[in-house]
């Protein structure tokens, strides 16, 4: 079908908004990834400190502003034109930009890590515009092509971010190449933002409430009233609880278990991003624009099998003898694209996952306070990324290995199939005549 093509890459409706989505992303990963390498590499040692431990509480800080910000977020959204609130997050971006700048060539852990925690804020901002956007520039038929293209745009961002990021930072020179390079892609980003067609007010006669907690309780308490948006969202947050297992555990996978170097890693994580991407535009071809959870088990089910699968692939890996395998030494060997071959395809069920559930929650939620559902997804997200990061890290305490974290995640997983089930079977979007929400 026409409306579930690439076609809408050619659009203004919406091509600076996936523009924007990209490069925001992108940069978002590049500061993350160099903060991450600077500090391990080269800044702890200085300062005698434990690499470790700046580096794991760079995830939370920029995920901090997820809980504490997004019911301003999403109140904002509803209340303003998106365009405009798009272009002035774009806008800050350049500034903390800057900042981190400041922060790299100072070689300050508190600079960038006040750097990083903005952006954070900046992504909380622009997450409720950016999926509140789509059904205001979209046609009905559209909106399934619209969330597969932000969804697949959005991890290849994040591929090409990290390898930037990690890639750049500390030859000589490094520093320089990194921030001029983080200082064009915000810039990009403020310039395609006012390309965006303008987003009226959905709400404009909103009163905001600015006490993050009340807010984010009503938020929440408003999202649970509707089955239909709860399950959805309840279906977004566990994807990317495993998603984030996945990602988070692929270096030391390729490390401690496949005896692999870095190249291996960047593979890996290619090959999931191709997945999600190659998942959900088959997700539209499926569904054929029809916005429906009607794959939405099947995705979870494949993602539990090869998840599975993985586990069972690892554990066939012979012990490697000497210094880590390249990335050519690793390919040549049959386990090793069972692996690959795993990996891709739980990211391809992924996607086909994930796709359904974004443009329901859309489509479902009321346009008056579709941002503040968008923003109830997002802090329930945050929430259950950080449930993965805790529970994987006692797995690993407990003497987990790696392979036995990704089996269990993928067992757990098959009980999302089950709780997401009734939704496959009679969920609908809204209709003009169905009762609103009481926001």
């Amino acid at each position: 079908m026409k409306s579930a093509s690439l076609d809408l890459l050619t659009a203004r409706r919406f091509l600076p908004l996936f523009a924007t989505q990209f490069l925001g992303a992108m940069n978002d990963n590049v500061l993350k990834n160099a903060l991450v390498i600077l500090v391990i590499f080269k800044l702890a040692d200085a300062s005698g400190m434990n690499g470790q431990l700046p580096a794991t509480a760079a995830a939370g800080i920029f995920i901090l502003p997820f809980f504490l910000l997004s019911a301003m977020a999403g109140q904002l959204a509803d209340k303003m034109d998106k365009r405009i609130l798009a272009i002035w997050v774009k806008a800050s971006e350049v500034a903390i930009m800057a900042l981190a700048a400041i922060g790299f060539f100072a070689e300050s852990i508190a600079i960038l890590m006040t750097a990083l925690f903005l952006m954070g804020v900046h992504s909380t901002f622009f997450g409720p515009i950016k999926y509140s956007i789509l059904p205001v520039h979209l046609a009905r038929g559209e909106l399934l092509a619209g969330n597969a293209l932000i969804e697949a745009g959005t991890f290849l961002a994040i591929l090409i971010g990290t390898i930037l990021g990690g890639v750049l930072i500390l030859p000589a020179g490094g520093i320089v190449m990194t921030t001029a390079l983080m200082m064009a892609v915000a810039l990009g980003g403020l310039a395609s933002s006012l390309c965006i067609p303008s987003a009226p007010p959905a709400a404009p006669d909103l009163r905001i409430d600015v006490n993050p907690f009340s807010a984010t309780r009503s938020l929440v308490r408003d999202a649970c009233a509707d089955r239909t948006i709860w399950l959805s969202i309840l279906g977004i947050s566990w994807f990317w609880l495993v998603g984030a297992t996945f990602l988070s555990q692929l270096p030391a996978f390729t490390r401690d278990v496949l005896g692999a170097d870095e190249h291996v890693v960047t593979l890996f994580l290619t090959v999931f991003s191709v997945g999600i991407g190659l998942g959900s535009l088959l997700c539209v071809r499926l569904l054929r624009g029809d916005i429906a959870a009607t794959y939405v088990p099947l995705g979870a089910l494949g993602m539990s099998a090869f998840g599975i699968d993985l586990f069972f692939a690892a554990s066939a890996v012979p012990i490697h003898g000497g210094g880590l395998m390249t990335l050519g030494a690793f390919l040549g060997h049959f386990h090793a694209w069972r692996i690959v071959i795993d990996l891709l395809l739980v990211a391809v069920f992924g996607g086909l996952y994930i796709v359904p559930l974004y443009a329901l929650l859309q489509a479902r939620g009321e346009e008056s306070h579709r941002s503040r559902i968008i923003a109830a997804n997002n802090v329930i997200n945050a929430a259950f990324m950080v449930v993965a990061a805790l529970a994987t890290a006692i797995m690993l305490i407990a003497g987990f290995s790696v392979p036995t974290v990704f089996l269990t995640v993928s067992v757990l997983n098959l009980a999302a199939a089950a709780v997401l089930w009734p939704l496959s079977r009679g969920a609908q979007p809204r209709g003009p005549g169905d009762q609103a929400l009481g926001v």
